[in-house]
Protein backbone atom coordinates (compact mmCIF):
# COMPACT_ATOMS: atom_id res chain seq x y z
CA UNK A 1 0.00 0.00 0.00
CA UNK A 2 1.41 3.35 -0.44
CA UNK A 3 2.57 5.81 1.91
CA UNK A 4 -0.40 8.25 3.24
CA UNK A 5 1.22 11.95 2.59
CA UNK A 6 3.38 13.51 5.29
CA UNK A 7 1.48 16.06 7.61
CA UNK A 8 4.37 17.77 8.21
CA UNK A 9 3.89 21.12 7.49
CA UNK A 10 6.17 22.76 4.84
CA UNK A 11 8.37 25.30 4.55
CA UNK A 12 6.47 28.36 2.40
CA UNK A 13 7.05 27.98 -0.92
CA UNK A 14 10.50 29.72 -2.41
CA UNK A 15 7.55 32.13 -4.70
CA UNK A 16 5.81 33.50 -1.67
CA UNK A 17 8.90 34.07 0.09
CA UNK A 18 10.72 35.93 -2.44
CA UNK A 19 7.91 37.83 -3.03
CA UNK A 20 7.38 38.78 0.90
CA UNK A 21 11.44 39.81 0.95
CA UNK A 22 11.07 41.83 -2.00
CA UNK A 23 8.07 43.84 -0.38
CA UNK A 24 9.21 44.03 3.16
CA UNK A 25 12.99 44.42 2.21
CA UNK A 26 13.84 45.84 -1.09
CA UNK A 27 14.66 49.60 -1.73
CA UNK A 28 13.91 51.31 -4.90
CA UNK A 29 16.47 53.46 -6.01
CA UNK A 30 15.91 54.06 -9.78
CA UNK A 31 14.95 57.54 -10.69
CA UNK A 32 13.40 56.13 -13.41
CA UNK A 33 10.86 54.06 -12.01
CA UNK A 34 10.09 57.00 -9.24
CA UNK A 35 9.55 58.98 -12.24
CA UNK A 36 7.11 56.79 -14.46
CA UNK A 37 5.29 56.23 -11.44
CA UNK A 38 4.51 59.05 -10.95
CA UNK A 39 3.05 59.10 -14.75
CA UNK A 40 1.40 56.16 -13.61
CA UNK A 41 -0.32 57.53 -10.66
CA UNK A 42 -1.78 60.46 -13.01
CA UNK A 43 -2.67 58.42 -16.13
CA UNK A 44 -4.47 55.04 -13.90
CA UNK A 45 -6.71 58.16 -11.92
CA UNK A 46 -7.30 60.26 -15.17
CA UNK A 47 -8.57 57.25 -16.77
CA UNK A 48 -11.02 56.64 -13.33
CA UNK A 49 -12.28 59.75 -13.94
CA UNK A 50 -13.64 59.49 -17.46
CA UNK A 51 -14.94 55.93 -16.58
CA UNK A 52 -17.70 57.89 -14.63
CA UNK A 53 -18.98 59.46 -17.31
CA UNK A 54 -20.48 55.44 -18.23
CA UNK A 55 -23.46 55.03 -16.21
CA UNK A 56 -23.03 50.96 -17.22
CA UNK A 57 -19.65 51.42 -15.05
CA UNK A 58 -20.96 53.51 -11.98
CA UNK A 59 -24.05 51.99 -11.24
CA UNK A 60 -21.66 48.89 -10.06
CA UNK A 61 -20.43 51.95 -7.93
CA UNK A 62 -19.95 53.22 -4.40
CA UNK A 63 -21.41 52.09 -0.79
CA UNK A 64 -23.59 48.53 -1.05
CA UNK A 65 -25.99 50.23 1.46
CA UNK A 66 -26.76 53.52 -0.49
CA UNK A 67 -25.99 56.50 1.61
CA UNK A 68 -23.46 54.72 3.72
CA UNK A 69 -20.44 57.00 4.53
CA UNK A 70 -17.92 55.41 6.43
CA UNK A 71 -15.69 57.05 9.30
CA UNK A 72 -12.30 57.43 8.78
CA UNK A 73 -12.92 55.22 5.28
CA UNK A 74 -11.64 55.45 2.24
CA UNK A 75 -11.85 58.30 -0.27
CA UNK A 76 -12.90 57.51 -4.00
CA UNK A 77 -11.28 60.32 -6.58
CA UNK A 78 -13.82 61.75 -8.67
CA UNK A 79 -16.94 60.93 -6.01
CA UNK A 80 -18.39 61.98 -2.39
CA UNK A 81 -17.85 58.51 -1.88
CA UNK A 82 -16.08 57.61 1.89
CA UNK A 83 -16.36 54.01 1.81
CA UNK A 84 -14.61 50.55 3.52
CA UNK A 85 -10.85 49.86 2.43
CA UNK A 86 -12.32 46.75 0.06
CA UNK A 87 -15.74 48.45 -1.21
CA UNK A 88 -13.22 51.08 -1.81
CA UNK A 89 -10.64 49.35 -3.70
CA UNK A 90 -13.32 47.62 -6.04
CA UNK A 91 -14.75 51.20 -6.61
CA UNK A 92 -11.12 52.79 -7.69
CA UNK A 93 -10.30 49.68 -9.61
CA UNK A 94 -13.48 49.03 -11.60
CA UNK A 95 -12.87 52.52 -12.48
CA UNK A 96 -9.63 52.51 -13.77
CA UNK A 97 -9.96 49.35 -15.78
CA UNK A 98 -13.76 50.37 -17.27
CA UNK A 99 -12.46 52.02 -20.82
CA UNK A 100 -9.41 49.70 -21.30
CA UNK A 101 -6.93 53.15 -21.46
CA UNK A 102 -4.74 52.46 -18.44
CA UNK A 103 -0.91 51.02 -18.62
CA UNK A 104 -0.53 47.65 -20.21
CA UNK A 105 2.35 44.83 -19.49
CA UNK A 106 2.78 41.94 -22.36
CA UNK A 107 4.31 39.29 -21.82
CA UNK A 108 3.56 35.12 -21.78
CA UNK A 109 0.90 36.91 -19.61
CA UNK A 110 -0.94 39.79 -20.26
CA UNK A 111 -2.37 42.51 -17.87
CA UNK A 112 -2.96 45.95 -16.42
CA UNK A 113 -0.34 46.59 -13.27
CA UNK A 114 -1.79 49.65 -12.45
CA UNK A 115 -5.02 48.27 -12.04
CA UNK A 116 -3.26 47.58 -8.46
CA UNK A 117 -3.76 51.33 -7.60
CA UNK A 118 -7.52 50.53 -6.75
CA UNK A 119 -6.43 48.69 -3.74
CA UNK A 120 -3.11 50.89 -3.11
CA UNK A 121 -4.62 53.95 -2.66
CA UNK A 122 -7.80 52.58 -0.82
CA UNK A 123 -5.47 51.37 1.59
CA UNK A 124 -2.83 54.00 1.95
CA UNK A 125 -6.16 56.58 2.92
CA UNK A 126 -7.78 54.25 5.02
CA UNK A 127 -5.02 53.81 7.08
CA UNK A 128 -3.95 57.20 6.83
CA UNK A 129 -7.09 57.89 8.05
CA UNK A 130 -7.03 55.53 10.83
CA UNK A 131 -3.70 56.86 12.14
CA UNK A 132 -4.58 60.47 11.81
CA UNK A 133 -7.48 59.47 14.22
CA UNK A 134 -5.29 57.84 16.57
CA UNK A 135 -3.21 61.25 16.58
CA UNK A 136 -0.59 58.83 14.77
CA UNK A 137 1.41 60.03 11.17
CA UNK A 138 -0.26 59.09 8.29
CA UNK A 139 1.25 57.52 5.39
CA UNK A 140 2.73 59.41 2.73
CA UNK A 141 2.13 59.31 -1.18
CA UNK A 142 6.03 58.18 -1.59
CA UNK A 143 5.11 54.91 -0.21
CA UNK A 144 1.79 54.97 -3.09
CA UNK A 145 4.24 55.15 -5.81
CA UNK A 146 6.48 52.60 -3.89
CA UNK A 147 3.83 50.13 -3.79
CA UNK A 148 2.91 50.92 -7.30
CA UNK A 149 6.39 50.11 -8.54
CA UNK A 150 6.45 46.44 -6.53
CA UNK A 151 2.78 45.26 -7.75
CA UNK A 152 4.03 46.22 -10.91
CA UNK A 153 7.22 44.32 -10.47
CA UNK A 154 5.32 41.59 -9.26
CA UNK A 155 2.50 41.07 -11.40
CA UNK A 156 5.27 41.76 -14.49
CA UNK A 157 7.65 39.83 -13.23
CA UNK A 158 5.10 36.79 -12.57
CA UNK A 159 3.75 37.50 -16.43
CA UNK A 160 7.38 37.27 -18.11
CA UNK A 161 7.57 33.44 -18.86
CA UNK A 162 4.43 31.86 -17.21
CA UNK A 163 1.41 32.16 -18.95
CA UNK A 164 -1.81 31.71 -17.34
CA UNK A 165 -3.87 32.22 -20.35
CA UNK A 166 -2.82 29.13 -21.95
CA UNK A 167 -4.76 27.28 -19.16
CA UNK A 168 -7.82 29.47 -19.25
CA UNK A 169 -6.85 31.79 -16.73
CA UNK A 170 -7.46 35.13 -16.52
CA UNK A 171 -4.45 37.80 -15.97
CA UNK A 172 -6.31 39.66 -12.50
CA UNK A 173 -5.36 36.34 -10.38
CA UNK A 174 -1.92 38.54 -10.62
CA UNK A 175 -3.66 41.87 -9.49
CA UNK A 176 -5.17 39.72 -6.41
CA UNK A 177 -1.31 38.52 -5.80
CA UNK A 178 0.42 41.96 -6.39
CA UNK A 179 -2.26 43.87 -4.22
CA UNK A 180 -2.74 41.26 -1.35
CA UNK A 181 1.60 41.66 -1.16
CA UNK A 182 1.87 45.14 -0.97
CA UNK A 183 -1.65 45.95 0.55
CA UNK A 184 -0.37 43.70 3.64
CA UNK A 185 2.93 45.53 3.56
CA UNK A 186 0.78 48.86 3.74
CA UNK A 187 -0.93 47.70 6.92
CA UNK A 188 1.98 47.34 8.52
CA UNK A 189 2.08 43.72 8.71
CA UNK A 190 5.26 41.49 8.91
CA UNK A 191 7.11 39.59 6.27
CA UNK A 192 5.47 36.32 7.58
CA UNK A 193 1.89 38.42 6.97
CA UNK A 194 2.93 38.73 3.83
CA UNK A 195 3.98 34.94 2.69
CA UNK A 196 0.92 34.36 4.42
CA UNK A 197 -1.91 36.82 2.32
CA UNK A 198 0.09 35.93 -0.68
CA UNK A 199 -0.57 32.15 -0.45
CA UNK A 200 -4.62 33.02 0.37
CA UNK A 201 -4.52 35.17 -2.82
CA UNK A 202 -3.15 31.63 -4.73
CA UNK A 203 -5.18 29.43 -2.87
CA UNK A 204 -8.51 31.29 -3.75
CA UNK A 205 -11.05 30.87 -6.63
CA UNK A 206 -9.39 32.24 -10.01
CA UNK A 207 -11.18 33.54 -12.34
CA UNK A 208 -11.56 32.47 -15.92
CA UNK A 209 -10.94 34.37 -19.48
CA UNK A 210 -14.29 33.17 -20.61
CA UNK A 211 -15.81 36.93 -20.42
CA UNK A 212 -12.64 38.32 -22.22
CA UNK A 213 -13.20 35.89 -25.78
CA UNK A 214 -15.82 35.44 -28.00
CA UNK A 215 -18.85 34.73 -27.73
CA UNK A 216 -19.03 35.17 -24.30
CA UNK A 217 -16.86 38.46 -24.25
CA UNK A 218 -18.79 41.01 -22.21
CA UNK A 219 -18.61 43.91 -19.39
CA UNK A 220 -16.94 41.39 -16.66
CA UNK A 221 -13.74 42.20 -18.10
CA UNK A 222 -14.20 45.38 -17.29
CA UNK A 223 -14.21 44.93 -13.44
CA UNK A 224 -12.52 41.99 -12.66
CA UNK A 225 -9.67 43.80 -11.87
CA UNK A 226 -11.59 45.65 -9.29
CA UNK A 227 -13.00 42.71 -7.98
CA UNK A 228 -8.96 41.19 -7.50
CA UNK A 229 -7.30 44.34 -6.08
CA UNK A 230 -10.48 44.47 -3.55
CA UNK A 231 -10.00 40.52 -2.93
CA UNK A 232 -6.45 41.44 -2.41
CA UNK A 233 -7.35 43.95 0.35
CA UNK A 234 -9.60 41.77 1.84
CA UNK A 235 -6.55 39.13 2.37
CA UNK A 236 -3.97 41.12 2.92
CA UNK A 237 -6.43 42.55 5.53
CA UNK A 238 -6.96 39.15 7.53
CA UNK A 239 -3.24 38.13 7.35
CA UNK A 240 -2.31 40.86 9.27
CA UNK A 241 -5.02 40.26 11.91
CA UNK A 242 -3.02 36.73 12.02
CA UNK A 243 -5.33 34.51 9.93
CA UNK A 244 -2.93 31.44 9.07
CA UNK A 245 -1.20 31.16 5.39
CA UNK A 246 -1.20 28.17 3.39
CA UNK A 247 2.96 27.19 2.66
CA UNK A 248 2.72 24.31 -0.06
CA UNK A 249 -0.29 26.17 -1.67
CA UNK A 250 1.78 26.52 -5.05
CA UNK A 251 3.69 22.93 -4.75
CA UNK A 252 1.71 20.66 -2.53
CA UNK A 253 1.04 17.39 -4.66
CA UNK A 254 -2.33 16.84 -5.93
CA UNK A 255 -3.41 19.92 -3.62
CA UNK A 256 -1.79 22.88 -4.92
CA UNK A 257 -1.92 25.69 -7.75
CA UNK A 258 0.79 23.58 -9.61
CA UNK A 259 -0.85 20.36 -9.89
CA UNK A 260 -4.72 21.29 -10.00
CA UNK A 261 -4.50 25.36 -12.37
CA UNK A 262 -1.05 24.82 -14.19
CA UNK A 263 -0.70 21.37 -15.48
CA UNK A 264 2.22 20.76 -12.90
CA UNK A 265 4.63 23.17 -14.47
CA UNK A 266 6.26 25.52 -11.28
CA UNK A 267 6.73 29.04 -12.32
CA UNK A 268 9.35 30.41 -13.88
CA UNK A 269 11.18 34.00 -13.10
CA UNK A 270 13.78 34.33 -15.55
CA UNK A 271 14.93 37.99 -13.17
CA UNK A 272 15.30 39.11 -9.69
CA UNK A 273 12.32 42.04 -8.47
CA UNK A 274 13.58 45.24 -8.66
CA UNK A 275 11.44 48.08 -10.69
CA UNK A 276 12.37 46.93 -14.43
CA UNK A 277 8.31 46.68 -14.82
CA UNK A 278 7.47 50.01 -13.76
CA UNK A 279 10.62 51.28 -15.99
CA UNK A 280 9.27 49.23 -19.52
CA UNK A 281 5.30 49.37 -18.46
CA UNK A 282 3.48 50.58 -21.99
CA UNK A 283 0.65 53.24 -21.53
CA UNK A 284 -2.38 54.00 -23.62
CA UNK A 285 -2.05 57.27 -24.63
CA UNK A 286 -3.82 58.27 -27.93
CA UNK A 287 -6.70 55.38 -28.19
CA UNK A 288 -8.88 53.64 -25.34
CA UNK A 289 -8.13 50.39 -27.60
CA UNK A 290 -6.73 46.47 -26.48
CA UNK A 291 -3.08 47.05 -26.73
CA UNK A 292 -2.33 44.32 -29.23
CA UNK A 293 -4.35 46.87 -31.67
CA UNK A 294 -2.32 50.26 -30.39
CA UNK A 295 -0.11 50.52 -33.29
CA UNK A 296 -2.45 49.10 -35.57
CA UNK A 297 -5.11 52.39 -35.22
CA UNK A 298 -1.74 54.59 -35.66
CA UNK A 299 -1.85 53.16 -39.25
CA UNK A 300 -5.20 52.98 -39.69
CA UNK A 301 -4.87 56.76 -38.96
CA UNK A 302 -1.92 57.34 -40.95
CA UNK A 303 -4.23 55.59 -44.02
CA UNK A 304 -7.11 57.65 -42.85
CA UNK A 305 -4.94 60.79 -43.94
CA UNK A 306 -3.53 59.53 -46.84
CA UNK A 307 -6.78 58.24 -48.24
CA UNK A 308 -8.17 61.99 -47.84
CA UNK A 309 -5.16 63.77 -49.12
CA UNK A 310 -5.92 61.67 -52.47
CA UNK A 311 -9.61 62.97 -52.40
CA UNK A 312 -10.49 59.15 -51.37
CA UNK A 313 -12.37 57.68 -48.75
CA UNK A 314 -12.96 54.33 -46.69
CA UNK A 315 -15.74 53.45 -49.38
CA UNK A 316 -13.09 53.24 -51.87
CA UNK A 317 -11.30 50.52 -49.55
CA UNK A 318 -12.00 46.45 -51.12
CA UNK A 319 -9.64 45.08 -48.31
CA UNK A 320 -7.17 45.98 -45.94
CA UNK A 321 -4.43 42.93 -44.89
CA UNK A 322 -3.02 43.32 -41.38
CA UNK A 323 0.36 41.72 -40.67
CA UNK A 324 0.47 41.22 -36.54
CA UNK A 325 1.91 39.47 -33.87
CA UNK A 326 0.34 35.53 -32.62
CA UNK A 327 -1.14 37.10 -29.16
CA UNK A 328 -3.23 39.40 -31.41
CA UNK A 329 -4.69 36.46 -33.36
CA UNK A 330 -5.57 35.02 -29.85
CA UNK A 331 -7.31 37.95 -28.48
CA UNK A 332 -8.56 40.35 -30.01
CA UNK A 333 -8.78 38.71 -33.85
CA UNK A 334 -12.57 38.20 -34.64
CA UNK A 335 -15.30 37.99 -37.32
CA UNK A 336 -19.07 37.79 -37.30
CA UNK A 337 -21.29 40.24 -34.70
CA UNK A 338 -19.94 42.22 -31.61
CA UNK A 339 -22.59 42.18 -29.08
CA UNK A 340 -21.34 45.17 -26.39
CA UNK A 341 -19.05 47.72 -26.07
CA UNK A 342 -16.79 45.09 -24.36
CA UNK A 343 -16.80 43.07 -27.11
CA UNK A 344 -16.06 45.63 -29.88
CA UNK A 345 -12.95 47.10 -27.79
CA UNK A 346 -11.25 43.45 -28.29
CA UNK A 347 -12.02 43.42 -31.76
CA UNK A 348 -8.78 44.32 -34.23
CA UNK A 349 -10.84 45.19 -37.34
CA UNK A 350 -13.64 47.39 -35.29
CA UNK A 351 -10.49 48.97 -33.67
CA UNK A 352 -9.41 49.35 -37.38
CA UNK A 353 -12.74 50.31 -39.01
CA UNK A 354 -13.33 53.05 -36.92
CA UNK A 355 -10.38 54.94 -37.62
CA UNK A 356 -10.19 54.33 -41.84
CA UNK A 357 -14.14 55.40 -41.41
CA UNK A 358 -14.15 58.93 -39.02
CA UNK A 359 -10.48 59.43 -38.37
CA UNK A 360 -10.26 58.74 -34.76
CA UNK A 361 -11.00 56.26 -32.10
CA UNK A 362 -12.40 57.18 -28.30
CA UNK A 363 -14.49 55.45 -25.80
CA UNK A 364 -17.40 56.29 -26.73
CA UNK A 365 -16.83 54.84 -30.18
CA UNK A 366 -17.43 51.26 -28.85
CA UNK A 367 -20.67 52.56 -27.60
CA UNK A 368 -23.88 51.04 -29.44
CA UNK A 369 -24.95 54.58 -31.35
CA UNK A 370 -21.91 54.40 -33.28
CA UNK A 371 -21.66 50.34 -33.65
CA UNK A 372 -25.06 51.14 -35.30
CA UNK A 373 -23.20 52.97 -37.82
CA UNK A 374 -23.45 49.99 -41.06
CA UNK A 375 -20.61 51.19 -42.67
CA UNK A 376 -18.14 49.64 -39.38
CA UNK A 377 -19.43 45.97 -39.84
CA UNK A 378 -19.16 46.19 -43.68
CA UNK A 379 -15.62 47.48 -43.20
CA UNK A 380 -14.83 45.04 -40.57
CA UNK A 381 -15.72 42.02 -43.12
CA UNK A 382 -12.95 43.58 -45.42
CA UNK A 383 -10.00 42.95 -42.66
CA UNK A 384 -8.44 40.31 -42.55
CA UNK A 385 -5.13 39.44 -40.77
CA UNK A 386 -2.26 37.18 -40.67
CA UNK A 387 0.95 36.24 -38.50
CA UNK A 388 4.31 37.64 -38.88
CA UNK A 389 6.79 35.50 -36.98
CA UNK A 390 8.80 38.20 -36.74
CA UNK A 391 6.76 40.28 -35.25
CA UNK A 392 6.22 37.45 -32.70
CA UNK A 393 9.81 37.00 -32.24
CA UNK A 394 10.10 40.68 -30.99
CA UNK A 395 7.10 41.11 -29.54
CA UNK A 396 8.39 38.26 -26.77
CA UNK A 397 12.24 39.70 -27.26
CA UNK A 398 13.79 41.21 -23.92
CA UNK A 399 15.26 44.34 -25.79
CA UNK A 400 12.44 45.48 -27.98
CA UNK A 401 9.15 43.90 -26.47
CA UNK A 402 7.34 45.67 -29.59
CA UNK A 403 3.97 45.50 -30.45
CA UNK A 404 4.13 45.79 -34.42
CA UNK A 405 1.38 46.22 -36.89
CA UNK A 406 1.43 46.56 -40.53
CA UNK A 407 -1.27 47.61 -42.66
CA UNK A 408 -2.21 47.33 -46.57
CA UNK A 409 -4.95 48.27 -48.39
CA UNK A 410 -6.00 47.34 -51.45
CA UNK A 411 -8.55 49.54 -53.39
CA UNK A 412 -11.82 49.03 -55.45
CA UNK A 413 -9.75 50.01 -58.75
CA UNK A 414 -7.02 47.78 -58.06
CA UNK A 415 -4.20 49.89 -56.38
CA UNK A 416 -2.49 48.74 -53.45
CA UNK A 417 -1.54 51.59 -51.24
CA UNK A 418 2.25 50.98 -50.02
CA UNK A 419 2.34 49.28 -46.57
CA UNK A 420 2.22 51.16 -43.21
CA UNK A 421 4.02 49.60 -40.24
CA UNK A 422 4.57 50.74 -37.13
CA UNK A 423 6.62 48.85 -34.54
CA UNK A 424 6.44 50.67 -31.43
CA UNK A 425 2.98 52.14 -30.23
CA UNK A 426 3.62 56.07 -28.68
CA UNK A 427 2.96 54.57 -25.16
CA UNK A 428 5.89 52.36 -25.51
CA UNK A 429 9.52 53.30 -23.41
CA UNK A 430 10.93 53.79 -27.16
CA UNK A 431 8.68 56.71 -27.31
CA UNK A 432 8.67 58.09 -24.05
CA UNK A 433 9.86 61.53 -24.87
CA UNK A 434 7.70 61.86 -27.37
CA UNK A 435 4.89 60.41 -25.31
CA UNK A 436 5.04 62.34 -21.94
CA UNK A 437 3.84 65.73 -23.00
CA UNK A 438 0.67 63.73 -24.60
CA UNK A 439 -0.02 61.83 -21.45
CA UNK A 440 -0.15 64.70 -19.26
CA UNK A 441 -2.60 66.39 -21.75
CA UNK A 442 -4.58 63.19 -21.61
CA UNK A 443 -4.74 63.94 -17.68
CA UNK A 444 -5.68 66.97 -18.31
CA UNK A 445 -8.76 66.53 -20.23
CA UNK A 446 -9.41 63.93 -17.80
CA UNK A 447 -9.29 66.69 -14.92
CA UNK A 448 -11.56 69.16 -17.09
CA UNK A 449 -14.10 66.49 -17.66
CA UNK A 450 -14.76 66.20 -13.92
CA UNK A 451 -13.70 69.43 -12.32
CA UNK A 452 -13.86 72.89 -12.07
CA UNK A 453 -10.99 74.68 -12.85
CA UNK A 454 -9.28 75.99 -9.64
CA UNK A 455 -9.72 72.22 -8.09
CA UNK A 456 -8.36 70.88 -11.65
CA UNK A 457 -5.20 73.50 -11.25
CA UNK A 458 -4.51 72.34 -8.28
CA UNK A 459 -4.81 69.09 -8.77
CA UNK A 460 -2.19 68.87 -11.84
CA UNK A 461 0.32 71.36 -10.10
CA UNK A 462 0.81 68.70 -7.02
CA UNK A 463 0.94 65.74 -9.30
CA UNK A 464 3.14 67.80 -11.72
CA UNK A 465 5.65 68.22 -8.69
CA UNK A 466 7.34 65.12 -8.14
CA UNK A 467 9.31 66.00 -5.08
CA UNK A 468 5.90 67.70 -3.52
CA UNK A 469 3.38 64.93 -4.18
CA UNK A 470 6.35 62.41 -2.72
CA UNK A 471 6.13 64.19 0.40
CA UNK A 472 2.27 64.53 0.80
CA UNK A 473 0.09 62.34 2.85
CA UNK A 474 -2.22 60.02 1.43
CA UNK A 475 -5.45 61.56 3.29
CA UNK A 476 -4.47 65.58 2.06
CA UNK A 477 -4.07 63.77 -1.32
CA UNK A 478 -7.33 61.94 -1.69
CA UNK A 479 -9.13 65.36 -0.20
CA UNK A 480 -8.22 67.13 -3.33
CA UNK A 481 -10.01 65.00 -5.62
CA UNK A 482 -13.69 65.14 -3.83
CA UNK A 483 -16.63 65.91 -5.51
Amino acid sequence: MPHPPSSLRPAPDRVLVDIADYVADYAITSSQAWDTARLCLIDTLGCGLEALAYPACTKLLGPIVPGTIVPNGARVPGTPFQLDPEQAAFTIGTMIRWLDFNDTWLAAEWGHPSDNLGGILATADWVSRERVARGQAPLMMKDVLESMIKAHEIQGCLALENSFNRVGLDHVVLVKVASAAVCAKLMGGSKEDIVNAVSQAFVDGQSLRTYRHAPNAGSRKSWAAGDATSRGVRLARFSVKGEMGIPGVLSAKDWGFYDVLFQGRPFTLPRPYGSYVMENVLFKIAFPAEFHAQTAVECALALHGKLARQGKSAADIRHVAIRTQEACLRIIDKQGPLANPADRDHCIQYMVAVPLIFGRLSAADYEDDVAADPRIDDMRARISCVEDPAFTRDYHAPDKRSIANALTVTLNDGTVLDEVVCEYPLGHPRRRAEGIPLLEDKFKTHLAHRFPAKQRAAIFALCHDQAKLLTTTVNAFTDLWVI
